[in-house]
């Protein structure tokens, strides 16, 4: 499978994944506002589905999740805020628990739109519970954390119907400084791009611990140190900058090396803490990609830079945006020139929120996808979500393999993870 053939698999992706101009009035059944299920009532979960209520007419209505602590916070939290909002609480008939939970949120004729935040082994999953049921979905990245998933979810591309809008958590791509640099380097202002670097140094993430948990709840709790639930840290996380750069080209790696390991970790899990890799994209063009998610120094910095004939761009998530060279260019905006950031400033929470370049991220990409819906434009950014997930199982095997991988030999090999346990256990 080539670059065309994959992009071709999701019917309108090419378009999907441009940003869109929002639009002035809501056509929605007529104006009332999209239901919203949260799949998944964790950090993150909870995180953006509170910003799309605030920033969209998405209402929550519903919720989902497999454990009750989980459910309870969730509930407790929406009720309070659809409050705050002017709206009515969550009816209990809409909350949904149990490894089941998915499959009643998407049979559920009281909800327009599925988020999908749950540990990324289900996401694919999940997407083919929510598509089947005709919903809209907001799923987060990655699309699969393995090839099988990624070709199962290519698969899932082609049953989204044209009233179906299905969007990828690709956030950054959002970011008015990052759209705006990302417009400058696809018209050429770099000229031939020969070097890309890019890195993401985040802390360790914490522990999630309840008492008298078994080991198979205690792993799903702790989904980011486990590399069958997460992906690892290259494709869970790293995921966003290798995004922008294949955004940034516009194409995916044909083949990488990479270095690595577990060098400074010791508790429960098998995900590398670091990882060093080099891709190749077409046109010769080399991404030097360096990671760490370790310390408790809350150090965090995130950013590519991209050096071509005619100049270099630098495109942090924190500090400025900008091009040096023949078309010399830098992002202005009162917000952050006034408040004098400087690379590696940006503040890392443990929701995946960021100041900065990021502070309007998830509320673009939201109204976006909700302008989607609204309007009947709908998209379906499965298959570009895919090469993006692929690209960084690309570097992961190569990793872990210790030796060159190509795309070609990644696809072949149908790499495939196992969850290692029944689920029906938290029924």
């Amino acid at each position: 499978m080539d670059r065309r053939e994959l992009i071709q698999t999701g019917a309108a992706t090419a378009s999907g994944m441009i940003l869109l101009k929002p639009l002035t009035a809501f056509g929605y059944a007529a104006n009332s506002a999209i239901r919203h299920g949260l799949l998944g009532c964790g950090n993150r979960g909870t995180s953006v589905a509170e910003s799309f209520s605030k920033n969209t007419t998405a209402q929550v209505v519903a919720l989902a999740d497999l454990f009750p602590d989980n459910l309870a916070a969730g509930h407790s939290h929406f009720d309070e805020l659809n409050a705050s909002l002017g709206r009515a609480p969550i009816d209990s008939k809409l909350l949904f628990r149990g490894p089941h939970a998915f499959e009643q949120l998407a049979d559920s004729p009281d909800v327009d739109l599925i988020q999908i935040s749950t540990p990324p082994f289900f996401h694919v999953e999940h997407l083919e519970a929510a598509v089947a049921a005709g919903k809209h979905v907001y799923c987060e990245k990655p699309v699969g954390i393995d090839v099988h998933q990624a070709k199962h979810a290519l698969e899932i591309a082609k049953r989204v119907k044209p009233t179906q809008s299905v969007d990828v958590g690709f956030q950054c791509r959002s970011a008015p400084p990052i759209a705006a640099v990302a417009e400058r380097i696809q018209a050429g202002a770099l000229g031939k791009i020969a070097v890309v670097s890019g890195v993401y140094y985040a802390p360790a993430s914490t522990e999630k611990n309840r008492p008298g948990a078994s080991a198979d709840e205690y792993r799903l709790r702790n989904w980011l140190w486990d590399r069958a639930l997460s992906g690892d840290i290259l494709v869970e996380q790293n995921i966003h900058i290798i995004d922008l750069c294949n955004w940034m080209v516009g194409a995916h790696p044909l083949k990488a090396t990479a270095t690595g390991g577990r060098n400074i970790l010791t508790h429960f899990g098998d995900c590398w803490d670091n990882y060093q890799v080099d891709f190749t994209y077409p046109g010769d063009v080399h991404l030097s990609f360096s990671s760490t998610q370790f310390g408790s120094d809350g150090m965090f910095d995130a950013g590519l830079r991209l050096f071509g004939a005619n100049g270099s761009a630098t495109v942090p998530y924190s500090g400025p945006v900008q091009i040096t060279g023949k078309q010399a260019w830098a992002w202005q905006d009162a917000a952050t020139t006034a408040s004098g950031a400087s690379p590696g400033s940006g503040k890392f929470a443990a929701n995946g929120a960021f100041s900065d370049n990021l502070a309007f991220a998830d509320r673009d990409k939201e109204r976006t996808f909700i302008d989607s819906i609204t309007s009947g434009n709908c998209h379906n950014q499965i298959a570009a979500g895919v090469e993006t997930a692929l690209s960084c199982m690309l570097g992961r095997m190569a990793g872990l393999t210790q030796r060159e991988v190509t795309w070609d030999e990644l696809l072949a090999h149908g790499e495939t993870y196992q969850l290692g346990f029944d689920m029906g256990q938290f029924a």
